[in-house]
């Protein structure tokens, strides 16, 4: 508002003021809230009376509070931005009734007037209310807000209205911030469930259409007419469903009342509430009492973080039983809501202990209750997969597995990280199972007791306080319960990234006694513990302190035949491959070989050779079957073969191609990894006319040092070496033979609703050298129409060809590196000639002169009509020598089905004129077919890393 309406409103404001009470510094604010959902509009009407208490040591000039609704007002919003950012356009391309908001908002203070307020353009999300005077330690201030809220759809989030006419409603009122360490936590919706409110107590009436029943963990009665609900709590994170009768259903017990719609894989209902007793009870004695009347297990809060293994399984795969599946379903999510409307933390910047407590009393149920169950279940037991090390794994080792998936792409962060700054595979899986895994490495370091008491103290002193509570209350307690020094967990295991590498040196052994050396590979000292093995029991555990380099140990050989380190993985390790020593004589591997059909987890006791049936197929080789011969399990390794035999049935011969790779990562600076890479590969290029390609490359890798940023950058250094034969007994040998040193640069930045990248590209060999740049621009607006530019420019800085074989190609590039997927690669005519691979010129008509032997510059520009149906335009110059510079044009329609996997292209008009009303005009179409797995599963995992 304006300066005069301010010093208007002082005196009166003051008054305010004077008039408020001194509270205790622990008092509540207090809101009452008068609702009316109307269904068919989607909509809430709002009154809301707030009563905000200043219970901090500071002086307040401004309060600010959530107004997480209005992320779904635009796609301009954080929550947006973070949609596009993980590849997921949905909500770009949702209607405008799809979407929610805050409408026709109005504040007010106690004497009428009206509030100064404002929301941040980068933080739409967040209402800032200026006070007139400031507010003191101790004094309260009153206001009024109205205001209308439109209900999201549910297909973005799952919170909003459902296709059955049913609504999931949370985080739909304006609430206070949480406010701690002398600021306001300004937290905007980023989809990651991490609201910051602070602690208030609300009354509430909510009014509903009638025919529908309203659901709620929050204490609640029913008004005389039915559909008026009264409803009060102090959670600072409240949930409500309204929709159809006997959707949900209660079960009760001495401890807790709880409220679910958990599909229950055909369970019945004895069996239901006989499993829900025993995990209210299990959580009730492992935690703590939970402190409202009150609890939901929705099946939206769990298809929200679902439980990671069992959601991938077809329907048709039941390698579990169907009430063990609804327990490990009902646990998790019991747990995630148990812990988020009790404890009164900073649910983002402390979210590490909320996962570490979810996945820690998870791990510590199933070794109660299911203390022989294997990750794959049943899958186990079945002898075709018995020697797989994944179904042999035990449930609660395939949490290590997950986390050390992102350790090894060296993408995993430090699980103390603020929860918005984490990648999604890690906010959700990977970060969540390594806070999991602290939790019991702490346990199993400082004694299990210790841990169990620690916890329910800090459960206990944290549900019962009224202000925020921090980190340091949690590591406080558990300080107090250990003599040990457990200063390394919180510095390394939790706020850093540094990995833990420990390995064994020199062995030796008597028959009491053995003396080992324990190297430290990383310099990243923690505890570790070392066992002796005999027969696959355990005769001895220690832990071993202090291996800050190479420390050699002596410990009594209790009969063990074998030592391991981290046996059980108690510790987040890097590498387990190196952590076990034989006590045998002449033995000649510590690791056997073992080889597994198809694909594997990494198993530490063997070396793996995985074999798999492989077939391709390119015209003149036709159908390829082979067989795969590698040593990539599922985890990345720093030194990885992969050698795929074929037999070409056209030619009767075996063609095929190999690969070794090395490669290094390095933990901290924007270079984040190195690859020493050689490739070989030989088919046929032509008909009787085979290839053979030696390329040794080596990649060097750059990031954001923000991981979320998709910005990357690659440098990529290689010499193709290239052997032909069956050419023409007139042909020049240099394109018989010839090689090629290239270096190339890639910089690219990528998300659903815009992409900019380039690359440069440089070429040196004998008899050729050229250089150029392509540049590539998406971008979707607002309105839902997309467009695209490309611009290519090369050039020759010197030729000495009289061939157009190493020429720029206008509409095909002649692929003399053999980089691309051609199925017919020498075709001129034909089906397998209209393959188009977008590449130097990107023209998709065929004109007269389609070669540039002395320099090329072209754009290539494509703009949505409808959905995937795009109109093209190609337009651009060749020069070659001895030749005046060509301009080239064509146009056309692109149906875009799945960019750069799947399009089809019809040429219109061009320098070939009307080209739609010239004979055999199929044979001018042009075509984008991707059948690489590989790339397609590009498709579904971008989002996630």
């Amino acid at each position: 508002m304006k300066k005069n309406l301010l010093k208007l409103y002082k005196p009166f404001a003051v008054l305010l003021i004077a008039l408020s009470f001194a509270v205790p510094a622990n008092a509540q604010h207090t809101c009452a809230i008068t609702a009316v959902l109307d269904a068919e509009a989607k909509t809430i009407s709002i009154s809301q009376q707030l009563n905000y208490v200043n219970a901090s040591p500071d002086t307040l000039q401004t309060i600010v509070l959530n107004d997480w609704i209005s992320s779904y007002a635009s796609k301009d919003t954080p929550l947006a931005k973070r949609f596009s950012d993980e590849f997921i356009r949905s909500f770009h391309l949702a209607k405008a009734h799809d979407r929610g908001g805050t409408e026709n908002l109005t504040i007010r203070f106690e004497n009428g007037l009206a509030a100064d307020w404002f929301r941040m353009n980068d933080q739409p999300d967040l209402v800032e209310i200026n006070l007139p005077v400031k507010l003191l330690p101790g004094q309260s201030i009153q206001f009024s807000l109205a205001y209308k809220v439109k209900i999201p759809n549910d297909r973005f989030t799952r919170y909003g209205y459902g296709k059955a006419g049913e609504f999931y409603l949370r985080n739909w009122y304006l609430a206070p911030a949480r406010y701690d360490n002398h600021h306001f936590s300004k937290y905007s919706n980023n989809n990651s469930d991490d609201i910051a409110n602070a602690i208030t107590a609300y009354d509430i009436s909510f009014t509903i259409p009638s025919g529908l029943k309203l659901y709620t963990d929050t204490e609640t009665r029913s008004s005389g007419s039915g559909n008026v609900y009264q409803l009060h709590t102090t959670k600072n994170d409240f949930c409500m469903f309204v929709s159809q009768e006997n959707r949900f259903k209660l079960y009760k017990n001495d401890i807790t009342e709880v409220l679910t719609d958990l599909n229950d894989n055909n369970v019945n209902e004895i069996q239901k509430a006989l499993l829900i007793d025993k995990i209210v009870r299990y959580v009730d004695s492992n935690i703590g009492h939970y402190p409202h009347s009150k609890i939901t297990v929705a099946q939206a809060d769990y298809e929200r973080n679902p439980f990671y293994g069992l959601n991938q399984l077809p329907a048709f795969i039941s390698p579990f039983p169907n009430d063990f599946l609804y327990e490990i379903k009902f646990l998790k999510t019991y747990l995630n809501n148990f812990l988020k409307t009790s404890l009164q933390l900073d649910p983002r910047a402390d979210n590490w202990i909320y996962d570490g407590l979810q996945v820690y009393i998870m791990m510590k149920y199933i070794d109660e209750h299911y203390p022989g169950i294997k990750m794959m279940g049943n899958v186990s037991k079945m002898g075709l997969f018995k020697s797989y090390n994944l179904t042999q794994l035990d449930f609660n080792e395939q949490y290590s597995y997950f986390y050390m998936l992102m350790a090894r792409k060296n993408l995993d962060q430090p699980i103390g990280a603020p929860k918005s700054d984490l990648i999604k595979f890690n906010e959700q899986i990977a970060g969540k199972y390594r806070a999991g895994l602290s939790f019991r490495y702490l346990s199993d370091y400082i004694g299990n007791e210790n841990m169990q008491q620690s916890i329910a103290t800090f459960y206990s002193d944290n549900t019962k306080s009224t202000v925020p509570t921090r980190r340091s209350d949690f590591e406080a307690i558990l300080k107090s319960r250990t003599e040990k020094n457990i200063d390394w967990f919180f510095k390394t295991i939790i706020d850093s990234r540094d990995i833990v590498d420990y390995k064994f040196g020199n062995v030796s052994k008597t028959r009491d006694s053995i003396t080992f050396t324990v190297k430290n590979k990383t310099g990243t000292t923690v505890p570790i513990p070392i066992y002796g093995i005999k027969n696959k029991e355990i005769v001895f555990k220690q832990w071993l302190e202090g291996v800050s380099k190479d420390s050699t140990f002596t410990v009594p050989r209790e009969s063990a035949t074998k030592i391991v380190l981290n046996y059980k993985n108690e510790v987040p390790e890097y590498n387990l491959r190196n952590n076990w020593r034989s006590l045998k004589d002449f033995r000649i591997s510590n690791r056997p070989i073992k080889f597994v059909f198809m694909k594997d987890l990494e198993d530490p006791y063997y070396n793996q050779i995985l074999y798999v049936p492989t077939l391709t197929y390119n015209l003149y080789d036709g159908l390829s079957p082979g067989f795969r011969f590698h040593n990539k399990t599922i985890l990345d390794k720093p030194f990885i073969f992969d050698l795929n035999p074929m037999y070409s049935s056209n030619n009767q011969s075996l063609v095929g191609n190999f690969s070794v790779a090395v490669n290094q990562n390095n933990r901290e600076g924007k270079l984040y990894g190195m690859r020493y890479q050689v490739n070989g590969s030989y088919f046929h290029y032509a008909p009787e006319s085979a290839y053979l390609k030696l390329t040794p490359i080596v990649f060097f890798k750059f990031r954001d040092l923000d991981f979320r940023n998709n910005h990357k950058q690659t440098l990529v250094l290689r010499n193709v070496i290239v052997r032909r034969d069956n050419l023409p007994s007139d042909a020049e040998d240099e394109l018989q033979n010839y090689s090629v040193f290239n270096a190339k640069f890639i910089d690219g930045n990528s998300e659903a609703t815009k992409h900019f990248g380039y690359t440069t590209d440089l070429q040196l060999s004998k008899t050729f050298g050229k250089a150029s740049i392509d540049v590539q621009y998406r971008k979707l607006f607002n309105d839902n129409r997309q467009i695209s530019i490309r611009i290519y420019a090369g050039s020759f800085l010197y030729n000495r060809t009289d061939t157009d074989y190493f020429s720029f190609g206008l509409d095909r590039p002649t692929d003399y590196l053999f980089d691309y997927d051609f199925y017919g690669r020498s075709e001129k005519s034909g089906l397998f000639s209209q393959q188009l691979i977008i590449a130097e010129g990107g023209f998709k008509s065929k004109l007269a002169n389609p070669f540039a032997n002395q320099w090329i510059a072209t754009a290539n520009v494509g703009f949505n009509i409808w959905n995937w149906v795009e109109v093209y335009g190609d337009a651009g110059f060749v020069k070659s020598r001895f030749q005046e510079r060509n301009f080239v044009y064509d146009s056309g329609i692109r149906l875009n089905l799945v960019t750069d996997y799947f399009e089809l292209y019809f040429p219109v008009y061009s320098n070939n004129g009307w080209e739609i009303g010239q004979q055999n005009y199929n044979e001018k179409i042009r075509f984008v077919v991707t059948l690489d797995p590989k790339l397609l599963i590009n498709l579904f995992t971008r989002k996630w890393f």
